[in-house]
């Protein structure tokens, strides 16, 4: 029979007459998720328990032996139980010698011990196959289902043979294997579940360490100067005012920090003359956290619109228009229109809204299952012509919010500029270099570095 999932189809099917029996040592949540899935999938199960009877709970097909009995029943055996729970297994050598194993434990923190949990297994029962695999997935995704959790199931392993049967197995159950290599990649397997968004910590300490820098730099120009010079007290400037400047300053910063690693990448390609030498770790890790920069930063944009979005609503701002309107009806007194702040204040909105509408497309892009439906010059295309096009209007953006008062003296307090010229430099560096690195004969040197040519080869 078809041993094809009835909640997803596998990569693959493998037809038989037979049933594949699969034994699975231990009947806790994993072991009863993963039973009932292959269950559902046409495999035989049996469960190796120490008190098979007293198991309960187990999905309804499956038979329950004793470890002894149930390793007689397969010649593949999911493991199920916590690593300090196996030494039981030495007392099982003789069963499961030529046996595949497949371990699918966790440990409780990274390094727990000095070696994999697989290689512990496979030093327990030498004369077994010992394959690591399924430690990625829950028990409520296999009970969910592929389509609510990831699909992604890393297998390694010594014999191929065996590393085969059981990816076979990933697949039927509507999962996709992921061939690590030997045995060796275990560890590093192992840590996967244990890492709390690992490729997300640089960018949430970046982010959060330029919002702290840029709250006290604008509590000290627009809450300090005004209280020690004029008495005034802003103090309610930080619930509205401030965030409103610190969130589009830290999501340009951040947008700019994406494209920033590309930029010096390039330059020590042209200055190594060769693209066969490995960047510096931390320009690796910086590229490798490009996209988690691009998201938060997003996510700032958004922010920022919502604190615009209710402005009008603001009592300061409902006090300050009807105080100039009455202001101007008691003097009998107009402001002239005036067609250059008329253009000025349009462009700025103009960029703003067109800025934003690209950055929500890239962060679109960049979900995997949309970036899965296009091609790689697609991708490309979006999140790096595209990418460049939003650095320079939100650039562009924040110059128009500035106008004339970008560099003006009567704009320093305590010779400190306003806020948003600090959220500049960062992207008009990376967008100057960027230029520079376009141009032809910088641009064909670069080329052709990256196809493979070297400035000192002798061939």
């Amino acid at each position: 029979m078809e041993k094809t999932c009835i909640d997803a189809l596998p990569l693959t099917m493998n037809s038989s007459e037979k049933q594949e029996t699969v034994c699975i040592f231990g009947t806790g949540d994993f072991g009863r998720s993963l039973g009932l899935k292959m269950l559902q999938c046409g495999y035989s199960v049996v469960f190796g328990s120490r008190n098979p009877q007293k198991t309960t709970l187990l999905p309804s097909g499956a038979e329950v032996l004793s470890y002894s009995e149930a390793a007689k029943k397969s010649d593949i055996i999911i493991i199920a139980i916590h690593r300090e729970h196996y030494d039981f297994l030495t007392e099982l050598t003789e069963v499961l010698n030529g046996k595949i194993l497949v371990d699918i434990s966790n440990n409780l923190k990274i390094n727990q011990y000095p070696e994999s949990n697989a290689e512990y297994l496979a030093h327990l029962v030498p004369g077994a196959h010992v394959v690591k695999a399924f430690n990625t997935i829950s028990a409520w995704a296999l009970q969910s289902g592929a389509l609510d959790a990831s699909r992604q199931v890393f297998v390694c392993g010594n014999d191929s043979k065996a590393k085969q049967r059981v990816m076979d197995i990933v697949r039927n159950l509507g999962l996709t294997p992921m061939d690590q290599g030997s045995l060796m990649a275990a560890k590093e397997i192992e840590k996967y579940p244990l890492q709390l968004f690992p490729m997300w910590r640089f960018p949430f300490y970046l982010s959060a360490v330029l919002c702290v820098f840029l709250f006290f730099y604008c509590v000290i120009r627009d809450v300090i100067y005004p209280y020690v010079y004029e008495k005034k007290d802003n103090t309610f400037r930080m619930a509205i005012s401030i965030p409103n400047r610190i969130f589009p300053i830290t999501a340009l910063t951040l947008l700019a920090l994406v494209y920033l690693p590309g930029v010096i990448a390039a330059i020590l390609q042209l200055y190594r003359g060769t693209k066969y030498r490995r960047f510096p770790d931390w320009l690796d890790h910086w590229m490798l956290c490009r996209k988690q920069l691009g998201l938060v930063a997003l996510g700032f944009a958004f922010l920022h619109v919502l604190y615009t979005l209710v402005i009008p609503i603001r009592y300061y701002v409902r006090w300050r228009l009807g105080n100039l309107t009455a202001t101007q009806a008691i003097l009998k007194k107009e402001n002239p229109f005036s067609t250059s702040s008329a253009w000025l204040s349009d462009s700025y909105v103009a960029l703003g809204i067109l800025g934003f509408f690209l950055f929500v497309l890239l962060g679109i892009t960049s979900l995997p299952s949309v970036s899965n439906a296009v091609n790689w010059r697609e991708f490309r295309f979006v999140q790096s012509k595209l990418g460049y096009l939003t650095l320079i209007l939100c650039t562009a953006h924040t110059l128009v919010y500035g106008g004339k008062r970008f560099l003006s003296p009567s704009n320093l307090r305590w010779y400190l500029p306003a806020a948003y010229v600090l959220g500049l430099i960062i992207p008009c560096t990376v967008l100057v270099i960027k230029f520079v690195l376009i141009m032809p004969c910088v641009d064909n040197t670069l080329t052709r570095i990256r196809q493979g040519w070297e400035r000192n080869s002798k061939h």
